[in-house]
């Protein structure tokens, strides 16, 4: 027989550690099952001292390890056992320590509750889309209300906790109870009907609080009704929801002005501190006195001032009798300096009338325009004589550098025609070649003649 051959990994092939295989496949499931719900039976549940819970879900063909971390049990109101059926909402991984396939729980109920939960997000997002849930549809609640109105059940421990919040916090606040069955056959139309009674009284509520303690999702099923929903978006008064624990949610909450985590906590946020109203009003009361105070005396010193500053009208009357006739004298003292002033200035103004007689000016400018036209013929004949003499000066120098001066002695200008009155002149005998045509410019006319020869000065 032929030994068997070991099989190695090719070298294209990569050597993966087993913890490189779990986390890689860790990654693989998560990624593929973030979150789905998982019906079964417990087995083997065992609750660790830290608080976490490890069981395993089985059907009658197979079984899943299952872990429910504290953080997430803590809000569960009841501990599962062995045997129990339930429904949980989870995201499946894997264990890397162990490579353990395992389903981490998040939420879990008992298995009769599917349907209900089912039921809740059908009516959840049905009124959300026709716009109950809309914050801009919701009303503040009044900041003093005078009345309050609450929906519970007489015999529940909220509303006992609700009076006493607001017995401690606003006593003076009237409250009316509409008492309901809050869970059961007759709890849904027992409380639309209490909405209806409350909306009809001749004195209606400020503020209505819906209220009632904790419980599973059946005992809450009530308020998951769609009547109740729309008899609280419908309600002409603020609403308050407080319907179980914090972690109880219901579609009341989501339809209600306002939710309230816990019945004592609606009580306070339906009412204000009486303490802190208290304390206002002491600091208002007492800045109110301050103002009041500072008013008063401000006043006072006005009144001191305009006491001194008041006279007798007896004497008022005197004075203003004095007054008049000084402003009697004062005024024909006046009128008669004006009629002096006035006098003065008409002989003044008659003086320079008579010096101003337009045949005294007219001689005057007559004899004036005779003087300035005989300097004026001086100076003429004068300036043209300078004139005269500085044309004769410029007339001889022009004609000493004159070229037409020069032709009068003798000499003329040689030029080449080019279609000008002079030419080009030549002004060396390499401007001009044998057998071309010159002209020669005298000084009482011009001689055209041939070049038969040149000769350059040595």
């Amino acid at each position: 027989m032929q030994p068997l051959r070991q099989s190695r990994p090719r070298s294209a092939d990569r050597v993966r550690t087993v913890s490189e295989v779990n986390a890689e496949a860790r990654f693989l499931i998560e990624e593929r099952f973030r979150r789905l719900w998982i019906e079964g039976e417990v087995s083997d549940f065992r609750p660790y001292a830290s608080g976490h819970w490890y069981f395993s879900l089985q059907d009658d063909k197979a079984q899943i390890r299952c872990v429910m971390f504290s953080s997430a049990n803590r809000f569960v109101r009841f501990e599962p056992g062995n045997g129990l059926s339930v429904l949980v909402r989870c995201r499946l991984s894997i264990y890397e320590g162990r490579g353990q396939f395992q389903a981490i729980i998040d939420h879990i109920e008992p298995a009769g509750e599917g349907a209900l939960r089912a039921a809740f997000e059908r009516l959840k997002a049905k009124l959300d889309t026709e716009g109950l849930f809309a914050e801009g549809r919701k009303r503040p609640l009044p900041p003093y209300p005078r009345h309050i109105g609450i929906i519970s059940s007489p015999a529940g421990a909220a509303l006992r906790d609700v009076l006493a919040v607001l017995r401690r916090r606003f006593p003076c606040v009237r409250v009316t109870c509409f008492q309901v069955a809050v869970q059961g056959f007759e709890a849904e139309g027992q409380i639309v009907s209490a909405f209806d009674r409350a909306e009809f009284m001749r004195h209606p509520p400020d503020v209505i609080v819906l209220t009632r303690g904790g419980g599973s999702l059946e005992d809450l099923a009530a308020f998951n009704r769609e009547s109740v929903a729309r008899r609280i978006a419908t309600c002409e008064l603020p609403v308050v929801s407080a319907i179980g624990h914090e972690t109880d949610v219901t579609i009341a909450d989501f339809v209600a002005d306002k939710r309230a985590p816990t019945p004592s906590a609606a009580a306070e946020m339906a009412t204000p501190d009486r303490l802190e109203l208290e304390e206002r009003i002491r600091r208002l009361t007492s800045t109110m006195v301050s103002r009041t105070v500072t008013r008063v005396r401000a006043d006072s010193r006005l009144l001191a001032t305009v006491r001194r500053r008041l006279v007798h009208p007896g004497r008022t009357v005197e004075q203003r009798m004095q007054r008049a006739d000084e402003l009697a004298d004062r005024l024909s003292n006046a009128t008669a300096a004006r009629l002096t002033r006035a006098r003065t200035a008409v002989a003044h103004q008659a003086q320079l009338l008579r010096r101003s007689n337009p045949s005294v000016g007219i001689g005057q400018s007559r004899e004036r325009v005779a003087r300035a036209r005989s300097r004026l013929g001086v100076a003429g004949e004068s300036f043209r004589g300078r004139v005269a003499s500085r044309v004769a000066a410029l007339a001889r120098a022009l004609n000493a550098v004159s070229p037409l001066a020069t032709l009068d002695r003798g000499y003329a200008i040689v030029a080449k025609p080019d279609g000008s009155a002079w030419g080009r002149p030549v002004v060396s005998v390499d401007d001009a070649r044998p057998g071309e045509v010159v002209e020669a410019h005298l000084s009482d006319g011009s001689l055209q003649a041939t070049v038969s020869s040149s000769e350059k000065r040595p």
